[in-house]
């Protein structure tokens, strides 16, 4: 019996019976250009805006670019909460405004069996990633601080929905006390896991297995 064989025998027979998670495989991250100074990292729950080129390993055919493909222009996202492929989020963490990344990524971390338009079941992708800008997400301490008006660590519906009101009117669009209010209502559903009323710095910023 060849030796592959008798090692995927082996790790289908420790996952069995010991019920054992096998380790996830892990992204290739090569560092393409580190600017001189950073004032900051990108964490879970920041912004970012990013350029990009994805590319096959395969055959190094680029699927698609956020500087040649669309309307040429950088893209916004949630890092950490699953809005991009798992290997974006695994592999674009602790990057400075300006640093550029090569991510290799094997498939369980991108499209898997299943691909996606021009890219092939079981894909191992290539992206070249830079990161333009990095702001505070929703899940930010610094968002928490400016959402708790009396510094009391917890928020209350009041503080919430004041947050929205803010937010709504920055953005342009007018107020509405009943649409916020209904959002402020499904934020505490799902965020007061102890249904204290409040939510807590740790509910707020706390990373569930989910996200």
């Amino acid at each position: 019996m060849i030796p592959e064989l008798w090692i995927c025998i082996f790790s289908a027979i420790f996952f069995y019976v010991y019920g054992a998670k096998l380790p996830e495989p892990e992204v290739k991250i090569e560092v393409l250009y580190k600017p001189f100074l950073c004032h900051r990292k990108t964490k879970y729950g920041d912004i970012l805006l990013v350029h990009y080129d994805g590319f096959l390993e395969s055959n190094g055919t680029m699927f698609h670019s956020s500087r040649h493909h669309g309307d040429k222009n950088p893209v916004w996202f949630t890092l950490g909460i699953r809005e991009v492929i798992k290997g974006w989020d695994k592999g674009l963490q602790n990057m400075c405004a300006g640093e550029k990344r090569k991510l290799t990524i094997p498939p369980v971390l991108a499209y898997g069996k299943e691909g996606k338009g021009k890219i092939p079941p079981e894909s191992t992708l290539v992206f070249d990633i830079e990161v333009i800008e990095i702001r505070n997400g929703p899940r930010s301490h610094e968002s928490f601080q400016e959402m708790d008006l009396n510094d009391d660590w917890k928020l209350s519906r009041a503080e919430v929905k004041e947050y929205l009101r803010k937010e709504f009117l920055k953005h342009g669009y007018a107020a509405n006390d009943t649409h916020h209010e209904v959002m402020v209502e499904d934020i505490f559903k799902k965020e007061d896991e102890d249904n204290d009323g409040f939510i807590s710095s740790r509910e707020f910023t706390y990373q569930h297995d989910e996200l």
